[in-house]
């Protein structure tokens, strides 16, 4: 029992420190090392199927890890992306992610998490893979968010939406017409169009 529970150890330091159940039972460990290891306090459940090493914590985007570790098909949008980008000031509440139409939403205790549904067009659309802290995150590019932000632009605040856009065109270098690209896939280009016409 003592190697077994040595070796997830190994699996979870090798994995970042974090690790889903599902993932500790595909990779050939029985449920009873993890209860071992939870007992001898070296992990820690964090949220519901979702397991970590005692005292570890990611430096970077913690928040964004966890909750894209319990949605493996959710994508970071919105506010959350925006952040992630540095594209605003603002500081989200919770982690903003998409899910497609029509599937079920996650059952997350911590972080806290809002969703949206997206169609499959727009769900599809403009999806960045990141590689944090050796985790796979999966965020709207630039361009996609801030057409997803217009869309959403009653939650979130059109002042919000401008001055992110401002700052994506001056800051980040992102083209005027990317950005339209993903407008008229969201079918905000109408309102979009206007704002960048103002800026240009």
């Amino acid at each position: 029992m003592q190697n077994k529970t040595q070796k997830l150890i190994k699996f979870f330091r090798d994995n970042g420190g974090t690790a889903r159940f599902s993932s500790v039972l595909n990779a050939g460990f029985h449920s009873d090392s993890l209860v071992a290891l939870e007992k001898e306090k070296k992990i820690e459940k964090v949220a519901r199927g979702l397991y970590r090493l005692d005292n570890y914590a990611p430096t970077t985007n913690p928040d964004i890890i966890n909750a894209s570790l319990q949605a493996p098909r959710g994508v970071v949008c919105l506010l959350s992306a925006l952040s992630f980008y540095e594209a605003t000031t603002e500081i989200p509440e919770h982690i903003d992610m998409a899910i497609l139409r029509g599937s079920h939403t996650y059952k997350i205790e911590y972080p806290p998490v809002r969703f949206y549904r997206f169609d499959s067009k727009s769900y599809e659309a403009g999806v960045e893979e990141y590689k944090i802290e050796g985790y796979k995150i999966k965020i709207y590019n630039l361009a996609k968010t801030l057409a997803d932000c217009c869309k959403f632009r009653n939650k979130i605040g059109m002042n919000i939406v401008r001055e992110a856009i401002k700052a994506a065109i001056k800051e980040k270098n992102i083209k005027p017409k990317e950005i339209m690209q993903y407008a008229k896939i969201c079918r905000v280009d109408n309102i979009i169009k206007p704002i960048l016409e103002a800026m240009l």
